[in-house]
């Protein structure tokens, strides 16, 4: 069983390649969403709650950001984030990834308010977010446990997310993202390194 963040030698520069690479197809993505306009319109296919017709959304949302500003704030968390996730080893961070945005987007889908369409990727931040935070109490070891407490003092002021103080912020996606990651780490130990979902 993994237990704690240990990247290899060379596990730092393939992580780099994973985490950039979702990251790039993001910016690629966002890129081609300007370039089509309200032609295309890439937004449209983010989560739209109980609509059933709509529910490849839950895939997708992480990928569509409404515009370069919220992809750009969802950049860096991202990687930094992702890049943690990664050093409890690359299965565990596809697992984790998977997890997120299907449980975190099946919860905005149920919960989201009908009418909105929720798009970006800091439902899986928060979800990284959770999982780190929970993987400490969870995994118990000194690494795991100073990298929640790290992951607390860089990016514990995001907690205020998941309240529905911003009109157009998907407070839903925040806490749902958030729940799914602590979910995951808490199902992973149990399971014994069975991937999830």
């Amino acid at each position: 069983m993994t237990t704690g963040p240990e990247l290899p030698r060379d596990g730092f520069r393939r992580a780099l390649v994973i985490v950039g690479g979702l990251l790039l197809a993001m910016w690629a993505v966002e890129l081609v969403d300007a370039v089509g306009g309200r032609w295309l319109e890439l937004d449209r296919f983010g989560i739209r709650p109980r609509q059933t017709g709509w529910l490849p959304g839950i895939l997708l949302a992480p990928f569509l950001h409404a515009g370069w500003a919220h992809l750009a704030a969802n950049s860096i968390p991202f990687l930094v984030l992702g890049l943690l996730v990664s050093g409890h080893g690359e299965g565990r961070f596809w697992g984790v990834t998977a997890g997120i945005v299907v449980l975190g987007g099946l919860g905005v889908w149920l919960i989201g308010k009908s009418g909105t369409v929720h798009v970006g990727a800091s439902g899986l931040i928060f979800g990284y977010f959770g999982y780190l935070v929970a993987a400490g109490w969870v995994e118990r070891s000194l690494a795991a446990v100073l990298q929640a407490v790290i992951v607390v003092a860089l990016y514990g002021s995001i907690l205020w997310g998941v309240l529905p103080t911003r009109a157009g912020v998907s407070w839903e996606g925040h806490l749902c993202g958030l729940l799914a990651g602590i979910a995951i780490a808490f199902a992973w130990r149990k399971g014994q390194d069975v991937p999830i979902p």
